[in-house]
């Protein structure tokens, strides 16, 4: 399974960013391999639905869950749409690693 987990930087070491349409970077995690690789979010700094378009962005890393802090009503109805699951969490001051370890 991948999982996206929204976080303020491009290394495990980075804290989680409890922000979904503003975080700085998304960290694909597979949980199959183990394997992270870290994905800017494009659109961060829309002035307008940075939470749809970020929705978008993960529909096309095709991951299968998402890690954040909070979803947009519209960013929920199209995560929704594509079967991703959306899993809120109150990290602030947590790692990448430690979330990781969290869900292996």
């Amino acid at each position: 399974m991948k999982t996206i987990i929204t976080s303020q930087g491009k290394e495990t070491h980075s804290l989680f960013d409890t922000r979904f349409g503003r975080a700085e970077w998304f960290c694909l995690y597979d949980e199959n391999t183990g394997e992270t690789r870290f994905v800017e979010n494009k659109n961060r700094d829309s002035n307008h639905g940075a939470g749809t378009r970020a929705a978008e962005q993960i529909v096309e890393l095709k991951a299968e869950k998402v890690i954040s802090g909070d979803f947009g009503p519209r960013a929920k109805e199209l995560l929704d749409q594509f079967n991703i699951q959306m899993v809120i969490l109150q990290g602030e001051g947590k790692s990448i690693s430690e979330i990781i370890q969290m869900i292996k």
